[in-house]
């Protein structure tokens, strides 16, 4: 067996199936699943464990970069750094309030124009690539400057567009969901993805702080359960919600948000984060949970109609009737529009920017091709906001496509 370090450790906890959880109140602001729910042990996940053939170090095949975006705009990047002083954080109460760190991908003016906004800091690369066995300066720095096809503070594109929240897998970086933030943008979306606090292998802050995961230890010890982490993360986002939708904004760009239209998607406990979110605050229209186990039961009156999309691996934890019973729970309780989707080949982190690194750094995957992860990923991700937040029909989400054959509807 591999010997894991904690950040991989905490990766690992990614890949957790949770046990029935409390029902919560409609309007709960902060839920929270029974004292008894327990991450359950998992096998080392192939996306983000280190190769056995050659431990540390990496098996390069070609340049690490993410695919280009196939949307018309341009896109724009600014980083927000939110302090909300009314809570005190729940893994490191002493804190001054719960900090947060938020990247805005946005439609821009042009094209092409601007500073190149990067990947992450080299000390966030640094602390997630140690996490699987990658240690070397060379490999920190190319993680750090992977293109991202969007520009630094940009002017932003005429008119109001839909918001899309994104929430990371537990332990990983908010920069892991950029390949999705970046097409979205490109296509009309303002998305904001959150790295909530002590819940990350390094978050860099201002001051030259690095916030690493306090969550992980209480998690692996006990003093936690996966409800308080949706719990947070439903508060984070709420509070996110007003920074950028509020009278006072945080951001300069704040008024191109339409707020009568905004979405919620998210990897992991970041996927069952958008239902708990969407259960605190009716701001929030549709949502996304992609491979996440559900630490909250939804009350008798569901989501109150609004669509939630379940995409997640095609094997036996999210298949009907599969492993992680918390998706056939969710999924009768909901009462809106929905869909079930499973993607053959692909493993529990191919619905993030993990492919990319496991072929660049040759580390394990499922069979599912890096491209084609990322092609479907933003494929049906995209869909269900243009047809939910856009009101475009999409036939993509309509039943099996001959363009994404991975792609399996699934009918409990």
């Amino acid at each position: 067996m591999v010997k894991l370090t904690r950040a991989a450790a905490a990766a690992l906890l990614t890949c957790a199936v949770a046990l029935p959880a409390t029902t919560l109140p409609a309007t709960a602001a902060t839920p929270s699943g029974p004292a008894s729910t327990t991450f359950r042990s998992s096998p080392v996940p192939t996306a983000l464990a280190p190769s056995t053939s050659s431990p540390g170090s990496p098996a390069s095949v070609g340049r690490l970069e993410l695919p280009a975006p196939t949307g018309k705009l341009g896109v724009g990047t600014s980083v927000l750094h939110l302090v909300d002083r009314s809570r005190p954080d729940p893994w490191v109460p002493e804190a001054d309030g719960r900090e947060l760190m938020v990247t805005l991908h946005y439609p821009a003016s042009r094209k092409g124009h601007g500073r190149p906004a990067p990947y992450a800091t080299e000390e966030e690369a640094r602390l997630v690539l140690q996490g699987v066995g990658v240690t070397d300066p060379a490999s920190v720095r190319a993680l750090a400057g992977m293109g991202t096809y969007s520009a630094e503070d940009v002017r932003p594109a005429p008119g109001r567009h839909p918001l899309v929240l994104l929430s990371p897998g537990f332990g990983v970086p908010r920069f892991t969901l950029t390949n999705v933030a970046v097409e979205l943008a490109s296509r009309g979306y303002v998305v904001a993805s959150v790295d909530h606090a002590y819940e990350t292998s390094g978050t860099a802050v201002p001051g030259g702080r690095i916030l690493t995961c306090v969550a992980c230890k209480a998690l692996e010890d006990g003093r936690a359960k996966g409800g308080d982490v949706t719990a947070a993360r439903a508060a984070d986002v709420r509070f996110v919600l007003d920074r950028l939708t509020g009278p006072r904004p945080s951001w300069a760009y704040a008024r191109m948000i339409d707020r009568t239209r905004i979405g919620m998607a998210g990897h992991s406990i970041g996927g069952a984060s958008a239902a708990t979110a969407m259960l605190a605050d009716r701001r929030i229209d549709a949502g996304v949970n992609m491979d996440g186990a559900f630490w909250d039961t939804l009350p008798a009156g569901g989501l109150g109609g609004r669509p939630f999309l379940f995409l997640g691996t095609d094997d036996e934890t999210h298949r009907p009737g599969g492993e992680d019973a918390t998706w056939d729970t969710t999924w009768r309780a909901l009462d809106g529009w929905k869909r079930w989707l499973t993607v053959a080949g692909s493993d529990h982190f191919t619905f993030s920017d993990a492919p990319v690194l496991q072929r660049h750094f040759g580390l394990p995957a499922g069979p599912i091709p890096a491209d084609r992860a990322l092609a479907v990923t933003r494929a049906y991700l995209t869909a269900f906001f243009d047809e939910h937040l856009k009101g475009v029909p999409q036939p993509l989400l309509t039943g099996p496509s001959a363009t994404h054959p991975e792609v399996r509807f699934q009918q409990p």
